[in-house]
């Protein structure tokens, strides 16, 4: 990507990530990141949520959406049954 951008250290040492940033990599109020420190840097990367993976992930698997359902009644089914 490239982005290089000076910025500034706040009260409580927050940091407020450029909206272009922010933006480039899907980050909104509430998502989750990983801080990593390595070599004297401080790392942030975006912690992928289910949508995210499902629409943008790697395929691993093809599921048909009766698959799907199928499973999804038999776990619910486990559930009911249990209480």
């Amino acid at each position: 990507m490239g982005l290089t951008m000076e910025i500034r250290v706040g009260r409580k040492r927050t940091i407020v990530i450029p909206k272009s940033v922010a933006e480039a990599l899907g980050i909104d109020e509430g998502s989750r990141l990983i801080l990593e420190v390595r070599s004297g840097c401080i790392i942030l990367k975006p912690v992928p949520d289910a949508i995210y993976l499902s629409l943008y992930g790697e395929k691993i698997a093809r599921v048909s959406l009766g698959e799907l359902e199928e499973t999804s009644v038999e776990e619910q089914e486990k559930y009911s049954t249990e209480a």
